[in-house]
């Protein structure tokens, strides 16, 4: 690679890391405050907290990366012509393959990077991600009830706490809503959580569970002097998680288990989960492209350079709306796989045909101006006659 080109790369090279970090901690920190819940309402400490949050970094960073590096392309093209770099290097001679080398160089990397985490690194962080919050839900005793206050879970458990002395709970009320036909009410004096085989327990001492038949009016009450209750039947994901498709590895995509429930009746989403992956690497290359084409041949007036950027955004925008109804189609159709391929392919391939063709009409125009020059024009005699 050239000193030319060095310098190319360089300037695109910063741009795109400025932009990636800093619309990645934009929208990162958005993320963070919608889990504060964590800290506040379920007790956590600042480690899962930042656990939690860390583990939505690789789908933020797969994609914001395309985006990051469209804007670079932007940006290094608008400065090298705005410093009448691009001009010169145009007027040189220099051609459009040399040119848009360094762009290919860093478009690599990115592709490479995206590529992987998509198919390794963000499966793992979604199921890790679902395995925390299963295990934060689990234990809500622990995790999630404060003192005094009535919690209660989406599965339809309400827990209540008068004071806790100790490790204690003193005044406990929890009532069972699961199944709305047999509402369960616990009343007890105490209470206390304990973790016997790896499984968590609630031991009630002197207390009654309030049970009511269907149909009835009436409510059994049976006193108890000591009672456990399981909390891991609370869990309002079930004791058996099901992974969803994004939760799943690549070679889970790749070779399903056919017999699966939850496979037969979602193998759509399967589908479609697996091909976005596999092109999900593309799109950098595609949006560089696009800015390239739009941006990649010499002009000196503002209003050109503007309706390049505008055109160039409405590329972008009409890549993903193709590549997103092409992903929905697939969950319905196999033949919509072609789509979610052919966008990002067909958009790479005009986007080069037009750089080619822009840079063939540079050359046109520099051959016709040279023979116009050399013509020996009639007023041009004249003047020398004279």
């Amino acid at each position: 690679m050239s000193l030319l080109e060095r310098y190319i790369l360089k300037i695109t090279f910063n741009a795109f890391m400025a932009c990636l970090v800093a619309l990645t901690g934009v929208i990162w920190i958005t993320q963070a405050l919608r889990e504060l819940d964590l800290l506040t309402g379920k007790g956590q400490t600042i480690i899962m907290f930042f656990t939690v949050t860390g583990l939505s970094l690789p789908t933020l960073i797969t994609i914001i990366a395309p985006v990051a590096l469209f804007i670079a392309t932007i940006y290094a093209l608008n400065k090298l012509n705005s410093d009448s770099e691009l001009i010169v290097m145009s007027a040189a001679g220099m051609p459009p393959g040399r040119m848009l080398r360094p762009f290919l160089a860093l478009s690599a990397g990115v592709c490479l990077v995206v590529g992987f985490m998509t198919v390794y690194i963000m499966p793992a962080s979604f199921q890790e991600l679902r395995d925390l919050v299963t295990k934060i839900r689990a234990d809500f005793v622990s995790n999630m009830v404060k003192e005094g206050q009535f919690t209660t879970l989406d599965n339809g458990i309400t827990f209540h706490y008068r004071e806790k002395s100790g490790d204690a709970l003193l005044g406990i009320f929890m009532q069972d809503l699961r199944d709305k036909d047999k509402p369960v009410v616990y009343l007890a004096e105490r209470g206390q959580a304990v973790d016997m085989d790896g499984q968590s327990y609630l031991v009630l001492e002197k207390g009654s569970v309030h049970r009511k038949e269907p149909n009835s009016r009436d409510t059994s009450i049976v006193a108890f002097e000591r009672y456990a209750v399981d909390l891991s039947a609370f869990n309002q994901d079930g004791a058996d998680v099901v992974y969803k498709p994004r939760e799943r590895s690549t070679t889970q995509l790749l070779v399903p288990d056919t017999n699966e429930f939850y496979y037969q009746f979602q193998a759509g989403r399967f589908r479609a989960e697996l091909h976005d992956r596999l092109s999900a690497w593309l799109y950098p290359l595609a949006m560089m492209m696009i800015a390239f084409a739009a941006l990649g041949d010499a002009q000196t007036t503002r209003q050109g350079r503007g309706m390049a950027i505008a055109a160039a955004v409405v590329g972008v925008v009409a890549l993903r709306i193709a590549g997103f109804a092409a992903s929905s189609a697939v969950v319905r159709t196999e033949w919509a796989i072609v789509g979610v391929y052919g966008a990002p392919l067909l958009a790479i391939g005009i986007a080069l045909a037009l750089s080619l063709r822009g840079s063939s009409m540079r050359a046109l125009r520099s051959r016709l101006s040279r023979m116009t020059r050399a013509l020996p024009l009639p007023g041009r005699a004249v003047t020398r006659s004279a």
